[in-house]
């Protein structure tokens, strides 16, 4: 309905621009129209007539007359009203607003979708976390998050590809592959002191015991050998990022390219099987994960480094090679390949970044960790030197969640090993509840996450509540087949109680609220719409009897709650949550 009053309001100002009232017709997107906040100043409203009169050099309300008397005819308007200094209120019709029950009945699951975003590509890549380690409980905000954006964009028509980019050639990696092979040595019966910089986690040990299991003393060099001569570790007054460092490429030397290999990917591997198995039971599926040691083997990371000191963004200082960021508005320049040759993680990032582009995205969406939000610039300066623009990119910072049991902070350290998993959040709340937890608020805003409230079955959990509602229109319809009533076409005409109007009203939000939620990336929009309607439908469904005697009025109201039930399931399978038949 909102695009139709849209529609005709283009109409009007095209009509007027003939008759020389205005001077151009405003386009579709100049043209707002929105839902009125009180029903008595109808269902639509718009500020059109506002926003042309000063260029027409008419008066408000003068100029929202002439609006309304070049309306085309249209059945499903009531009356249209001039409001204030000049908003044009739109009253719609019975026949239409009960219309609406009929149309999600009709179109069940399809509810809510349109072909809005026909023919464009999105790239959505989200949680991309360094295959280093199990996935926490910060990640799965990222995770939810990202995949909410991409099924909402889905849902209005876009071509989604959903990705994660697997850091699987960084520093991080060489200093798991030491510390599985450190715990491997200490199974194998070495004595030594873990060094503070290595991955502490329980999960370590399980890697460097299966390499043990699977290679016996293979892999075994004495303590004394491992450690002779590298620097001190920070406990003993040096530097660990020193130690650690030293301490991998004695790995490498002790065993050589190929045992190390062997023990750097069953890290990675061990560690990249663990997500891809956490994240498909948080129900989130992947088109495509990307390998940054792809690049690499490639040559795309040197490719773009030679682009870029051929279009003169490169420059050489004391043996590394910079990249003339702050000509792109970024703080200062960056390097991208270090005086011993190895080019950087930004580098790969530049060519991972320009490869999204040349496939052919309209759009590239990515969901980082606020902690990175001083990475953005230089990616985007990067993207404006290779290719002259960087508009297509979206970066979508999320604020870590704060983890509360008992009304107490859990304390995390993925580098300690002491954090709460994503596998153990999921087990203890349930995924949908961990699911809908994450969206409910912006995505650039601190969460708290209550578990004690995440596990409740209680009106004051905004999932139960919701799926209650769900459960109850369920309950409903089984009573009513156990009466042995039949249902048949339901006269609309007689929802006439203001519970089922407002429940109608909010119901043709729906479409409205998809569209909205996914254009602004807020999948929180979805979260309130939903507690909204479940609030509508307990209150409707304590006021009136659905079960009563008049035959055509006890269909109407069953019609009501079957579309009730279809837009609720909708709306969290888009949030990935379930909608249980009881409770």
């Amino acid at each position: 309905m909102k695009d139709v009053i849209q529609q005709d309001l283009i109409h009007a100002a095209e009509q007027l621009q003939q008759q020389g009232v205005l001077t151009e017709a405003p386009t579709a997107e100049a043209i707002e129209v929105s839902r009125t906040r009180d029903s008595k100043f109808g269902d639509f409203t718009t500020n059109l007539a506002m926003k042309l009169a000063k260029p027409a050099g008419k008066n408000p309300r003068e100029l929202a007359s002439l609006l309304i008397d070049n309306l085309p005819h249209n059945a499903s308007v009531e009356k249209t009203e001039i409001a204030g200094p000049g908003f044009i209120n739109f009253y719609v019709s019975q026949t239409e607003t009960v219309g609406i029950v009929r149309r999600i009945l009709d179109q069940g699951e399809q509810y809510g979708r349109s072909v809005q975003g026909a023919g464009k590509k999105i790239q959505v890549e989200f949680v991309s976390a360094n295959p280093t380690g199990p996935l926490h409980v910060g990640h799965g905000r990222g995770a939810a998050y990202g995949a909410v954006v991409a099924d909402l964009y889905e849902a209005i028509g876009f071509d989604v590809q959903r990705e994660y980019y697997v850091n699987d050639a960084g520093r991080q990696m060489h200093i798991l592959a030491v510390s599985v092979w450190l715990r491997y040595l200490e199974l194998a019966g070495e004595e030594l002191t873990f060094p503070a910089n290595a991955y502490q986690g329980d999960y370590v040990w399980d890697i460097g015991a299966t390499i043990h299991r699977e290679h016996g003393d293979d892999y075994r060099f004495p303590a004394a050998e491992v450690f002779a001569d590298i620097p001190a570790d920070e406990p003993a007054g040096g530097d660990k990022e020193e130690h650690i460092d030293a301490l991998i490429e004695r790995a490498k030397a002790l065993l050589g390219p190929d045992r190390y290999q062997v023990v750097f990917d069953a890290g990675l591997n061990a560690i990249l099987d663990n997500i891809r198995n956490d994240l498909a039971a948080f129900g989130i599926e992947y088109q495509n994960w990307y390998s940054e040691r792809s690049l690499m083997e490639s040559d795309a990371v040197e490719s773009c480094i030679t682009r870029l000191q051929d279009a003169g963004f490169i420059y050489d200082k004391e043996g590394a090679l910079w990249f003339r960021s702050t000509e792109f508005g970024d703080e200062k320049d960056r390097v991208v390949k270090r005086d011993n040759g190895q080019t950087t993680y930004f580098a790969s990032d530049i060519a991972y970044h320009l490869d999204k582009v040349e496939r052919g995205f309209d759009r590239i969406i990515d969901v980082w960790g606020a902690d990175h939000h001083g990475y953005v610039p230089r990616v985007r300066a990067a993207l404006k030197a290779l290719t002259g623009a960087d508009e297509a990119l979206d970066v979508l910072l999320i604020q870590f969640a704060n983890l509360f049991r008992s009304g107490e902070k859990v304390q995390m350290s993925t580098r300690s090993g002491s954090f709460v998993t994503l596998r153990e959040l999921r087990e203890e709340v349930g995924r949908d509840a961990a699911r809908f937890f994450y969206v409910m608020r912006r995505h650039d805003q601190h969460l708290d996450f209550d578990l004690d409230l995440a596990k409740s079955q209680s009106n004051d959990n905004p999932v139960y509540y919701i799926q209650y509602a769900h459960a109850r229109v369920s309950t409903v319809l089984k009573k009513f087949a156990e009466a042995g009533y039949q249902y048949g076409e339901p006269d609309l005409s007689l929802l006439q109680e203001p519970q089922e109007a407002e429940l109608i009203t909010q119901l043709a939000r729906y479409p409205e609220v998809v569209e909205q939620a996914a254009m602004a990336m807020e999948p929180h929009q979805i979260a309130n719409y939903l507690r909204e309607l479940a609030t509508l439908f307990h209150s409707y469904y304590g006021a009136q009897q659905f079960l009563v005697d008049d035959e055509a009025l006890r269909n109407a109201r069953i019609a009501l709650c079957k579309a009730t039930q279809q837009v609720i399931r909708n709306g969290l399978g888009l949030l990935g949550v379930s909608a249980p038949e009881q409770m």
